[in-house]
């Protein structure tokens, strides 16, 4: 396992991080979501060592990750990290060579990544002469040449074009189907919830709710009801006790129940308009479940 541990970072007194803990198994993939500002960044430098927590730890297969475990851990900073004069190829060759491969080696795997991006052509080109998006792939492929244990990835995705979403997504799939632990972190939620096994949303320095996205639709599990109803009554759902209309469009209602209101009584005032078409609990959306959890600790904080 890749665990985070309890992980409490201050600057000054600037809580970051309180207590933020998730764990990784090999061959899975971890989408790490929040809103800007969360701790997401200062988490992913813990583990890599450019930031000192003030309590907590990062554990790779048992044990604290040191430097030498470092060297095995592909990481991919939000900021772009690369020379901007050095040629495409000669730099992630450079990179693996740091994270120790021979030349040989390292010129090899190099080449097999660019190609694999869909940058072979570029590769004797200054990375300075590169689009953004092509610089993020020249960042992966320098994040993935040393063949590392475990990926660790700020903000992958971003600056890409949908083919280079494509690429860089089929790329780490196939890296957990090698058994590598990948972390990432994105703000594209349909890509999280389309990728990952599971998911972590930090709020505040804080982990709000980590899980797959199924257990955390369970959780959400009876807060919104479908009923399709083609020849309505007006406002039918609306006189229900424990009911909120949510929204109704032309007898599509979507409907909010508080907790210990029966659906089947939901179902039987339907009925007694007519047919109906659909009556099932709303499935949410990981943009929905994210909402929802960012939300609950905001509001606690308000009240408190």
């Amino acid at each position: 396992m890749l665990e985070f541990d309890g992980l409490h970072k201050s600057f000054g007194d600037v809580r970051v991080l309180e207590g933020v803990g998730f764990g990784v198994a090999p061959g899975s993939m971890f989408g790490f979501c929040g809103s800007n500002g969360a701790g997401k960044t200062t988490t992913m430098r813990i583990a890599m060592g450019l930031v000192r927590a003030d309590a907590g730890e990062v554990r790779w297969q048992g044990r604290p990750l040191d430097q030498a475990t470092r060297r095995r851990v592909g990481y991919m900073p939000e900021e772009r990290g690369l020379y901007p004069k050095m040629k495409v190829g000669e730099q992630v060759a450079y990179f693996g060579k740091l994270h120790g491969l021979g030349a040989a080696a390292a010129a090899k795997a190099s080449d097999e990544w660019l190609e694999r991006l869909g940058l072979g052509a570029r590769r004797g080109d200054a990375v300075e002469k590169l689009s953004l998006g092509n610089q993020q792939r020249v960042q992966l492929a320098a994040a993935l040449v040393s063949r590392p244990e475990v990926l660790i990835l700020d903000e992958p995705f971003s600056g890409l074009d949908p083919i280079g979403v494509d690429s860089l997504a089929e790329a780490l799939l196939d890296q957990a189907r090698a058994g590598v632990p990948v972390v990432f972190s994105s703000h594209q939620l349909d890509l999280v919830e389309r990728l990952c096994d599971s998911v972590g949303i930090l709020a505040r320095g804080r982990m709000v709710a980590t899980g797959t996205v199924e257990e955390l639709r369970r959780r959400e599990a009876g807060r919104l009801l479908r009923v399709v109803t083609p020849d309505p009554a007006s406002s039918w759902a609306g006189a229900l006790p424990g009911v909120r209309v949510v929204s109704d469009r032309a007898g599509d209602a979507l409907l909010e129940l508080d907790a210990g209101t029966d659906d089947q009584s939901v179902l039987a005032a339907a009925l007694r308009t007519g047919r109906v078409e659909h009556f099932a609990w709303q499935q949410p959306t990981l943009v929905e479940l994210f909402r929802g959890a960012v939300a609950a600790p905001a509001a606690e904080e308000v009240a408190a």
